[in-house]
């Protein structure tokens, strides 16, 4: 069963552009949740790429396995990455450490 390149290059070409009409119409107070449910998902992408590489038997499926579980892997570490520097934002400020006296200048 062959699948049509043109068919396949449509399908990418539609889904892009849905991503990026509905990701541009998010609020930023709601990036944080929507990353930490699609560093989930990427979670799972990294699984699957690593079962596909697992059973693959050529050389250009050996690569392009390879390739697919480096960049899920990169997806994945970034989406922490960002979360992450997000939930700092919205840390609460940390008072200042106080300075102490040093031993040798004793007040008298």
């Amino acid at each position: 069963m062959s699948v049509d390149i043109l068919s396949l290059v449509t399908v990418f070409v539609l889904a892009a552009f849905v991503g990026f009409e509905v990701i541009s119409k998010v609020p930023s107070t709601l990036h944080t949740p929507l990353m930490s449910g699609t560093n989930a998902i990427h979670g799972i992408i990294l699984a699957g790429s690593m079962l596909v590489l697992a059973s693959a038997s050529g050389t250009l499926q050996l690569a392009l396995g390879f390739v697919a579980v480096i960049l899920a892997t990169l997806n994945v570490v970034g989406g922490f990455v960002v979360t992450d520097r997000m939930l700092e934002m919205f840390a609460g400020k940390r008072p200042a450490p106080r300075k102490t006296e040093e031993a040798g200048g004793e007040k008298a």
